[in-house]
């Protein structure tokens, strides 16, 4: 593990001197993403409020996250938290992690930022005549130039302006809007409970957010590096739980903008609808200027800030975990470069196969790319076995592949039923299941903290 006061470390995890009040305004902008910004008011036209019910479920795995894996990792005091897996499985199972968080992070962040330059395109580059893939360019060297030096503490500042912006841009939009309308009338959906092979099915939500959120705020690199910038582990705990409850309410503001902006478009006769619909609503000319500036400033400083963000917990990850190369000022910004490079390309590619709603393609990934990660902290946390190290690379690639398999045929073989995102939990079950096939029957486990064994 790398020592807290080492060379490099401000970058890594910002000396840990952040306050947990900083933090936590932080954290609210960096779950909410370019992504977040069009995607969640765009939703309400197909399933209500019903993105509600996931996000009582990310309140519940705030407080795993806070209370579990939090004071695990100021415990172990890691500089990347897939090192835990070295030290309660192996060198094998370290290196999984490492390599499916790279994998997810990577998708993850060429998705958020995919959607940024989609915008940057229609409202910049096609009327100048430039190509998509020079957009791409542009876009992914400011998010470099973003963090390049400060690492961790430039995505700290860049998340906090990134949520001023954000929650003002939303304030207007719906008080010019109101006041557009005159009477406004929000009746949308909140609770799915009648249908059971429907995605939207409570049950689906409120486990789905619960599990998501644990694996890909608690087990990501990226979002958990914010959290081990606090002081200490009473510190994150804080910073935890009072910005999933922050992330809620304004979550909530998103959906009644959302409902608004279908009855606003209704009424001015626009018609587009899901992720455009709020860039179509904000510049579209019927709003006071104002309204798109701030819509526009909010969704590329929130779009710059994740790309960052990304890059920096990719890098982090890379060079501590991959090339054990924590203390290495050279080599981590080499990786950096690299990363850089490897975004721009993975865009590029996304741009050719995108076909859904971009935050709905986040999760789904997420199911795939996560549910190993989970599994593995699952069964280390949980248990006290020993595994035999050399196979669980084959585990953490054999569950995925069954996933996609029942995913692909679940409404011939379960009578119609159709998987969301407790695919992520299933996932990391059969992950679970594997490293029992796995366990030695001999010695105490490995890693466990002395207070275990």
């Amino acid at each position: 593990m790398k020592p807290q006061g080492s060379q490099d470390s401000s970058f890594y995890n910002g000396g840990r001197k952040t306050h947990w009040a900083v933090v936590a305004i932080a954290m609210i902008g960096s779950c909410m993403s370019g992504v977040t910004f069009v995607s969640v008011p765009g939703m309400v036209g197909t399933s209500g409020f019903g993105y509600l019910q996931m996000c009582l479920g990310f309140f519940l795995g705030y407080l795993v996250i806070a209370f579990v894996l939090t004071p695990l990792y100021f415990r172990l005091n890691v500089v990347s938290i897939y090192q835990y897996l070295e030290e309660r499985f192996g060198r094998a199972s370290y290196k999984t992690g490492a390599w499916f968080f790279f994998f997810s992070k990577m998708l993850g962040a060429a998705v958020r930022l995919f959607l940024v330059c989609l915008t940057v395109q229609l409202l910049l580059f096609d009327p100048l005549g430039l190509p998509f893939w020079l957009n791409v360019l542009c876009n992914v060297a400011v998010c470099l130039a973003i963090t390049f030096r400060g690492g961790v503490k430039s995505v700290i500042g860049v998340d906090v302006v990134k949520t001023a912006c954000m929650i003002v841009a939303v304030i207007l939009a719906i008080v010019f809007i109101g006041k557009d309308l005159g009477a406004v009338r929000i009746h949308e959906k909140v609770f799915f409970f009648d249908d059971l092979n429907h995605p939207q099915y409570f049950w689906k939500q409120l486990l789905g957010g619960l599990f998501t959120v644990v694996a890909m705020t608690g087990l990501d690199q990226d979002m958990m590096q914010r959290t081990l910038a606090c002081r200490n582990y009473r510190d994150s705990q804080k910073n935890l739980v009072v910005s999933s409850l922050l992330q809620t309410v304004v979550i909530a503001g998103f959906l009644c903008l959302g409902s608004l902006l279908y009855q606003f478009a209704a009424a001015h006769g626009i018609t587009e609808t899901g992720d455009r619909l709020f860039p179509a609503v904000a510049t579209g000319g019927c709003l006071p200027a104002i309204v798109g500036v701030f819509f526009v400033t909010g969704f590329m400083i929130s779009a710059y800030g994740a790309g960052g963000s990304a890059l920096t917990s990719l890098t982090t990850s890379f060079t501590v975990d991959i090339l054990d190369k924590a203390g290495d000022v050279k080599v981590r910004k080499g990786v950096h470069l690299m990363m850089a490079v490897l975004m721009a390309v993975t865009i590029i590619a996304f741009n050719a196969l995108n076909s859904t709603s971009a935050i709905d393609a986040v999760y789904k990934l997420a199911s795939y790319t996560y549910g190993p990660l989970l599994g593995l902290f699952a069964f280390g946390i949980l248990t006290r076995k020993k595994v035999k190290d050399r196979y669980v690379p084959l585990v953490a690639l054999a569950a995925p592949v069954l996933c996609l398999v029942l995913q692909l045929n679940s409404e011939r073989w379960f009578n119609g039923y159709r998987f969301s995102y407790e695919l992520l939990v299933m996932n990391a079950g059969l992950t679970f299941l594997g490293l029992c096939c796995l366990i030695q029957r001999d010695g105490p486990a490995r890693g466990e903290p002395a207070s275990r064994r």
